[in-house]
């Protein structure tokens, strides 16, 4: 719990950090569609951490496998997901886009985990 809940304040702190970079930082530097791309990164990884925290709380409150994994996905979710948009944006090569959709179901499997240990916990 105490892992889950820390790395969700670390990626919510660094989420605020990173959109505030892309706000006034690279703002004038890139593309508006660029511009976008690492706006999406910092808005899905601030509700992935916010999501970190309710697994957190799943796993004290419910514990289980299932709340341990939607924790683990959502950590993965957020590192794929986010950094490879982020990468993509700032280095440039095209091809990471690629792998960001893996993020993407990183993040709705973890959902659907969180979901299935509070549907079926006690």
């Amino acid at each position: 719990m105490h892992l889950f809940f820390g790395l969700g304040c670390i990626f919510g702190a660094l989420g605020v950090a990173l959109g505030a970079f892309a706000a006034h930082g690279l703002g004038n530097t890139l593309s508006a569609p660029d511009l976008a791309t690492f706006e999406t990164a910092a808005r899905y990884q601030m509700y992935h951490a916010l999501a970190l925290l309710a697994a957190a709380w799943a796993v004290d409150r419910w514990g289980g496998a299932f709340a341990t994994a939607a924790g683990w996905a959502f950590v993965v979710g957020i590192v794929v997901f986010s950094g490879s948009l982020y990468m993509l944006v700032l280095t440039g090569p095209r091809w990471l886009g690629a792998i960001t959709p893996i993020g993407g179901v990183a993040f709705i499997l973890g959902w659907a985990l969180l979901a299935w240990t509070a549907l079926t916990s006690r």
